[in-house]
């Protein structure tokens, strides 16, 4: 554990690790296998709403559990998202045809949305602000350690054992982490009647749905201008519109309108969001570019992106120290800096670039995203108190898978649009004109941000002094 001190947390923040690595591994430990998954199940046409169905459920119900957790405490949201997780992935290993496997992947999605909305609440919970920064880095590794692992693990039981094995290995994590939080996390909350804001709920779903689903299946499944394109976004435009009487009058809303009203929160997702962007972008298109235009080897090109994962954790762990001496805005507009260079390297990466410089920029990317990210979330952690750390840490957790959503969209567009126009070039040449279109989009978006940071995230992030009478902190 590093510098981390071995007290009575260490199980708990081992357990918050196992519980992150179930979500950070999901995606590409399938993505490799999905070869033998259609060979098995067959249901080629289908294959999309594998992954398309896991990122919507856990996507649209990151805020709800947000909220949840402030109600009833951050454990029973936990326990309960873990155990959904388990069981969607035996369900899902026990597939009978592409429709159940699509089934059970939406339950590991709801699942995955509670793991994503509280694991990093329980890390506010339990340590100081002081603590936090290197405690984001814990969490921040656990995706770069998937990317590299997830992958590998998944082709070799694809190849050796059987692809339903890339689910059952869930089952011995989920079941220690679960051990863990039962026995490890104890929290003190007040119970009283609640108030369910069901119809805000709904709403938040809806909108939230209809929008990723658009995004998810436009240029895809149907064309960007087509009648479903046109309806799944006026769906979800209805509904956001809707939100915003009904959440004003909820007694509890599950996301109060602050949230995006206040400079302090609206701006950090925000930025949050539009960061988002540039990682989906090299995360997709940058190890296909180095494998086609540079010809490096698959696992060349996967050490590329790898590179990101690596700076990545090492940057938000001593953003801590950063943070107490400058604030958390002017950390996070430092990592803004470090990707905005990054993005000027991918920017002007040519067809004959040697490794180094698309690795740079790997580096100097992660180290970006870890002197942005992780301020941003400690310091909005430390706006408010414990009955709505939840709903905080939720919203700048769905903020960051919607712009990975939009991103994927975006620059999958913009891929087909390229691709299109460069189709009487050869196919590197095609190749590098498409990602160097997704670059300067990642570029763009680096710039985005720097702004957003400057002009609406205020410099100094009001500390939360007093805790609501009605709930007592979790026991430490």
């Amino acid at each position: 554990m590093g510098g981390l001190r071995q007290d009575h947390r260490t199980p708990v923040l081992l357990a918050l690790i196992l519980a992150m690595a179930l979500v950070a591994m999901d995606t590409t430990i399938v993505a490799t296998a999905i070869p033998q998954v259609v060979d098995d199940l067959g249901g080629f046409s289908q294959v999309g709403w594998v992954f398309s169905v896991y990122l919507l459920a856990q996507t649209v119900t990151i805020p709800i559990y947000g909220k949840l957790a402030d109600l009833f405490g951050r454990k029973p949201v936990l326990v309960l998202g873990v155990v959904v997780f388990l069981v969607g992935s035996l369900l899902s290993a026990l597939s009978w045809d592409m429709a159940a496997l699509i089934i059970f992947r939406a339950l590991q999605g709801l699942g995955a949305g509670s793991i994503g909305a509280t694991v990093n609440t329980v890390a506010g919970d339990l340590y100081s602000v002081e603590e936090r920064g290197r405690i984001q880095g814990y969490l921040s590794s656990v995706w770069g350690i998937s990317a590299v692992v997830a992958p590998a693990l998944g082709g070799v039981f694809a190849q050796y054992v059987s692809w339903r094995w890339i689910f059952l290995v869930n089952l011995p994590i989920g079941v220690l982490a679960l051990l863990l939080i039962v026995r490890g996390l104890h929290e003190q909350v007040e119970r009283r009647r609640h108030r369910i804001d069901f119809a805000g709920a709904g709403l938040l779903l809806v909108a939230a749905g209809m929008l990723i689903l658009g995004l998810l299946q436009g240029g895809t499944a149907w064309a960007w201008l087509s009648w479903q394109s046109i309806v799944v976004f006026a769906v979800a435009l209805v509904a956001a519109v809707a939100v915003v009487p009904v959440e004003s009058r909820a007694a509890e809303p599950v996301q109060p309108l602050w949230l995006w009203t206040r400079r302090v929160t609206g701006g950090s997702y925000g930025a949050t969001l539009t960061a988002a962007l540039m990682v989906i972008g090299l995360s997709v298109y940058l190890p296909n570019w180095a494998q086609t235009v540079l010809g490096l080897s698959p696992v060349a090109a996967g050490f590329v992106l790898a590179v990101m994962s690596m700076t990545w954790p090492v940057a938000s762990a001593y953003s801590s120290r950063l943070y107490l001496r400058i604030g958390f805005r002017d950390t996070a507009l430092v990592g803004a800096a470090f990707s905005v260079v990054a993005g000027v390297v991918f920017w002007r990466l040519g067809q004959g670039a040697p490794v180094w410089q698309p690795v740079l920029g790997s580096a100097l990317m992660g180290v970006g995203m870890g002197l942005m990210l992780s301020p941003l979330i400690v310091g909005l952690q430390n706006t408010v108190g414990w009955s709505q750390r939840g709903v905080v840490t939720g919203g700048a957790m769905f903020s960051r898978f919607l712009g990975q959503s939009i991103g994927a969209a975006v620059f999958g567009a913009v891929t087909n649009t390229v691709l299109r126009d460069h189709a009487h070039e050869s196919h590197v040449a095609a190749m590098h004109a498409s990602a160097h279109a997704v670059f300067t989009g990642v570029l763009l978006a680096s710039i985005v941000t720097a702004a957003i940071l400057v002009v609406l995230v205020p410099r100094r992030f009001p500390a939360f002094e007093r805790e609501p009478a009605t709930v007592t902190p979790p026991a430490h």
